[in-house]
Formats: structure tokens, sequence, C-alpha cells
């Protein structure tokens, strides 16, 4: 076969010139085509798995109760105890007999305040404080009989649910370290993202679960999946919560981007504020939109909101049992 050295040294140079073209490539074009072998996301995979570890937890803790606060007008109504009203015929106690008849009953406690509802046989409400400890109790605006408490089990929930979204349970500090926490969460979601993209080729089957693959990559692409269709919503809550953390300063920042000079207008960046504050909640309520008000329309971007607010606990979850079969139960069994 005399032509045979000759298609050798063809086959030859025709193999070493794809090699040469593919060490021409760019960076851009290698990670569009074949991201895996880029070192840029090799350290992004390793910023985006370390930095989930350290805020898992508070993630997954501030995506569950977020889910649950956008419900809170529901809530509050469906805690709320129905209005006790006197059944005594006897004359109706004035501020200073309640007071007496209170302070015998707590004695240790200073009374706050007093609240009469409209209706004069209705319960009235005394406030006690004690150090940093508050009542609010029933009192008959006859007898001045104590009738309980007049915030439910159900709303010190609701509340312990709101003051641990809102501030940790820390007041003023722990909403500054709420704000660190929505940075964080900003930079999970932009690794993330960033990491899924497995190259030109493939990138439609990352965005969907495949079938038979056994469950340990199922977890996978179940992680996979739910971070590329939920991230426009994880960056609106990291943006959101930021600015609901620290309002003074972000709008500073908007002062300083847009100078409030000349006549009074309309600013873009005022616009993105007022977005930004209204689709951290979920509520459109009140909103000048075609579909607006409550109902059927209220309702259903409410529990869309709920939905994908819990997408950072989910991916929390199937990150976690990720790590486990990865790295941890190779330890533990060892």
């Amino acid at each position: 076969m005399p032509n045979s050295p000759t298609l050798t040294r063809s086959t030859l140079c025709y193999s070493l010139s794809l090699v040469t073209g593919s060490n021409q490539l760019t960076v851009w074009q290698r990670w569009i085509r074949q991201p895996q072998k880029l070192w840029l996301r090799r350290a992004l995979f390793q910023v985006h798995l370390w930095s989930g570890i350290a805020v898992g937890l508070y993630i997954f803790m501030i995506s569950a109760t977020g889910s649950v606060l956008v419900y809170w007008n529901e809530l509050y109504r469906a805690t709320t105890p129905a209005p006790i009203f006197s059944k005594s015929t006897a004359p109706r106690l004035t501020d200073d007999q309640l007071t007496a008849a209170a302070r015998r009953l707590y004695p240790g406690y200073r009374l706050a305040r007093i609240s009469r509802s409209r209706d004069p046989d209705q319960a009235v409400v005394v406030v006690f404080e004690r150090g940093k400890l508050t009542k609010h109790q029933l009192f008959d605006p006859r007898t001045g009989a104590d009738l309980g408490d007049s915030v439910s089990t159900g709303m010190k929930v609701v509340a312990f649910i709101l003051d641990l979204h809102d501030n940790l349970l820390a007041g003023e500090s722990g909403r500054t370290v709420n704000g660190a926490g929505a940075f964080a969460v900003l930079l999970v979601a932009a690794s993330g993202i960033v990491i899924w993209w497995p190259g030109s080729k493939t990138w439609r089957r990352s965005a969907k679960l495949p079938r038979g693959v056994g469950w340990k990559r199922t977890i996978w692409h179940l992680h996979s999946m739910i971070g590329f269709w939920t991230f426009a919503f994880a960056v609106v809550f990291g943006l959101s919560g930021i600015y609901l953390c620290f309002p003074e300063r972000i709008q500073d920042i908007a002062d300083w981007i847009d100078p409030l000079t000349g006549p009074p207008r309309r600013r873009v960046v005022d616009q993105v504020i007022y977005w930004l504050a209204y689709l951290h909640f979920g509520r459109i309520n009140g909103i000048g939109i075609p579909c607006h008000g409550p109902g059927l329309c209220d309702q259903s971007v409410k529990a869309t909101w709920a939905l994908f607010g819990l997408a950072p606990a989910a991916l929390f979850i199937t990150g976690a049992i990720m790590w486990w079969n990865r790295v941890l139960r190779h330890r533990v069994t060892q």
C-alpha cells in the first residue's frame, strides 16, 4: 500500500491542526464551549461551596421564614382572637378604677397605658411593663376582672417569626447582620449561576430534571435546575434585603447617582428602590397596576413568591446532601 504513509502524515497533520486551533481559543470561547477545565470556574466552585457551607443554615432560616411571612396579613387575621364583651350589668369602671384593679393583680409591674375600643362593653387592653418585659392583659370594663392575655399564642409565634426574619431576634445589631447575610446570598447566587453553565452544547439539559440517572445524580440535577430557574428571585431577594437593612445608606447612594437638584422630578433610582421594596414581600395589593387588590391575582402572586422563596432552602438541602455524598460520608465511614 504505497499511499499509506502519505495518508498517515495527512491524518497526523490534521490532528495537529485541531490541537493547535483549540489552544488558540480565547478564554471566553473556552468558557462558552467547555468551561469545566477553566481554573476560574474551579475557583468559583470552591467559593460557592464554602460560602454555601458558611451561610447555609442562615439561608435556610431566612428562606423558610420569608415564605411564611408572605402571608403576614392572613396570619395576623387568623391569629387575632375574637373580641370579648362584658356580660355584667354593673356600671362601667373609670380609668382610675381600672388602674387600681390592675395594680392589685400585678403589683410588680408598671401600668403603661389603657386602651379602650369604640364599644364601651368590649374588654379593655391594659399594658404592663417590668424591665424589658411587656404584658398585654384584657380586663372586664365593668367588673375589672382579668380576662387573660390579649395577644394569642398564634400572634406571638407570628411575631417571633417576623422578628427572627427581620432582626435575627437581636434588634438593630441583628438587622446589620441580616444585611451582611443578604450580600452573602448574592455571592452564593452569582457564583452558583456561573458554575451552573455547562457549555453551549449541553446547557439545555442542565435546565431540566432527567430520569433514570440514580438518586445521587438526580439530587445534583435538582440542585442545578432549582438554582437556574430561581436565580432571578434570589437576586431580587438579596438586593431588596440589602435595601431593607440599610435604607439610609442605599438612599444616600441613590442621591449620589442622581442628585436632588432643580425642580422636583421622578427619578429612576427612586422607582428602582420602590419596586425592590414591593418585590421583596410579594404583595401587590394597592399597587396601581391592572392586576392589583385582594383576590385571585393577589393570592397567585403570594403563592408564587412563597414557592420561589423556599428555593434557597431547597438548594441548601440538596447541596448538603451532595456534600455528604461526596465528602462527609467517606470520612465518617473510614
